[in-house]
């Protein structure tokens, strides 16, 4: 049995979730709650960087970040690969891992700088990061038609930061201008994997 050390509404956390599901390994996992913000919590002694997700192995060893953990489950199964194989498959689905994660850094670090007090903020620093939000979804509507109809490491990794905007900046409505993507997350929406996921507070 392994240990998630994981946060509900965190978007790294929730590609870990969505692999164990779609590989058939969520059983083997127990979900360990963890909120970094909390002074006393011990997630140092998991991920020295003290954040979630970190996967605690049964030798006491632990994994992470998302993308390190992800892979580890993927080895693990006998099934449809998450990360394809070696050629222009995989690479594609590595850029848009990291393209993804890139979006969702981006809206994190957003939401933490819109949180600090009204006089400790740096509107430019908030502008900045909205912007590779923007130019990230831009990017993605431009390529939403070419989309493979698999479910691969950068698919569901854009899945989740699109859920993840409705979540946190759901008044900005990525939707408008964007009607591919759109689509696109619509129909991959309908994964039990991502339905039984969604971020909640």
């Amino acid at each position: 049995m392994f240990k998630l050390r994981y946060s509900s509404t965190s978007p790294f956390v929730r590609k870990v979730r969505v692999v164990a599901l779609e590989t058939g390994q969520d059983k083997d996992i127990e979900l360990i709650k963890t909120v970094t913000a909390d002074p006393t919590c011990d997630i140092g002694k998991d991920n020295p960087l003290n954040k979630v997700p970190a996967l605690v192995l049964e030798d006491g060893s632990s994994l992470y970040d998302s993308h390190v953990i992800c892979e580890f489950l993927d080895a693990r199964h006998s099934g449809a690969r998450i990360f394809p194989a070696t050629g222009p498959a995989r690479w594609t689905a590595l850029r848009q891992e990291a393209l993804a994660n890139g979006m969702a850094d981006a809206g994190v670090l957003r939401m933490m700088e819109n949180r600090r007090p009204a006089n400790e903020q740096s509107p430019a620093w908030i502008v900045r990061q909205k912007l590779k939000m923007d130019q990230g979804l831009d990017q993605l509507e431009r390529e939403a038609l070419a989309f493979a109809k698999g479910f691969d490491i950068g698919l569901l990794t854009i899945a989740i930061v699109l859920d993840y905007f409705d979540f946190r900046f759901k008044a900005e409505d990525w939707r408008k201008g964007r009607p591919n993507l759109t689509k696109w997350h619509e129909a991959i929406s309908e994964r039990p994997s991502l339905k039984s996921t969604l971020p909640f507070e």
